[in-house]
């Protein structure tokens, strides 16, 4: 099949999406599809042969990309681009997507995590990978997953959704529970989330949040072990555990940096089987309730009794070798390349189904 795997685009985790798209892209080509790499927001414009032949390109249009330690300068990138336009979408991007059998998204944040491309996709009649529009746009939105788990009978931390400015600051630091969290509604890779124990360390939190808009969620901490589930194919896989490094939240650099820097993950997590029975069930039942499609994965805190408290849902995670959910489709004896295929070939009947 002709296969774009598109990628990119201009959201923080836009090094994270590079990383995804270019390890799916060679594990697609491995299968022997003709795929090839699309940066969304750079499109063609540094691509000199016939578009007719671009499927031909011997590397894909893979570069050498790396998840650095710090999210993007999104300012600089936008500068970069030769494309006077305020479009997100680049240079022909649309054109060799029509070209394409399937478009493999591998986004994750804004512009793509959100159901936007999907909508241009779809009404473009282009196939591609993932959930659809409406169910990527919800999940995205932590306040809209949150009712949705409420309205399920998912267990959830208590938590409640604030819009504010700079001089709201000081009565909020004053009135909000403490510890807590504080999160951006449409974040991703743990940008924009932060776990205040002080009335200092919320003060800074509610000030930086602010980059990421005038909303965010206030979330009841809940202690207890990083779980996360996938599903695949309206089944959940193996959960996975997370132990972030020497006790320390799972941001950005410990989702990404191995080494020191970087969270252990136990695959699969070392729980009892009603704990992975009742994480796993929760996890299908609200990719189900979203409306979602093909694959997504769920991430949890299981507390010391046993509880189960259902986080957030990712409906483009990480899709790096090295990954959450290639490491649980291992467990079942998917390998990577396999696990790209089967996304790919689920995502074409998906699409058809609609």
């Amino acid at each position: 099949m002709k296969i774009v795997v598109l990628g990119g685009g201009i959201s923080t985790e836009r090094h994270v999406s590079l990383v995804t798209s270019t390890s799916v892209c060679k594990a697609l080509r491995s299968l022997g599809h003709k795929a090839i790499f699309i940066d969304m927001f750079f499109g063609l414009e540094n691509y000199e042969g016939d578009i007719s032949d671009i499927f031909e390109a011997e590397d894909g249009l893979c570069g050498n990309v790396a998840i650095e330690t710090v999210a993007p300068d999104i300012e600089s990138v936008i500068k970069s681009r030769k494309l006077v336009s305020n479009s997100r979408i680049g240079d022909r991007v649309l054109d060799v997507c029509a070209m394409a059998d399937c478009v493999f998204l591998g986004f994750h944040g804004a512009d793509g995590e959100d159901g936007k491309i999907q909508a241009v996709l779809d009404l473009l009649g282009i196939p591609f990978t993932g959930s659809g529009y409406l169910g990527s746009a919800m999940a995205m939105n932590k306040s809209m997953a949150k009712k949705i788990m409420e309205y399920e009978g998912i267990l959830t931390p208590s938590w409640s959704e604030i819009e504010y400015t700079s001089d709201d600051i000081e009565r909020l630091v004053s009135t909000l529970p403490l510890p807590c969290v504080v999160k951006v509604p449409g974040g991703g890779s743990s940008i924009g989330v932060f776990l205040p124990d002080t009335q200092e360390e919320l003060r800074d939190a509610l000030e930086n949040a602010l980059a990421f808009g005038r909303s965010v969620i206030i979330e009841e901490k809940i202690i207890g072990r990083e779980m996360t589930v996938p599903v695949l194919d309206n089944r959940y896989l193996s959960p996975i555990e997370i132990i972030p490094p020497d006790g320390a939240s799972f941001d950005y650099v410990a989702k990404y940096q191995s080494g020191t820097k970087g969270a252990r993950e136990i695959c699969p997590a070392d729980i009892t089987d009603e704990e992975k029975k009742k994480m796993g069930e929760a996890a299908l039942k609200l990719h189900k309730a979203l409306g979602l499609a093909v694959y997504s994965r769920t991430d949890f805190i299981l507390d010391d009794s046993g509880n189960a408290w259902c986080l957030e849902i990712n409906t483009l995670p990480g899709m790096t070798p090295n990954s959450l959910i290639p490491k649980s489709a291992a467990v079942e004896g998917l390998s990577y390349p396999e696990l790209c295929g089967k996304i790919v070939e689920l995502s074409i009947a998906a699409r058809k189904g609609n």
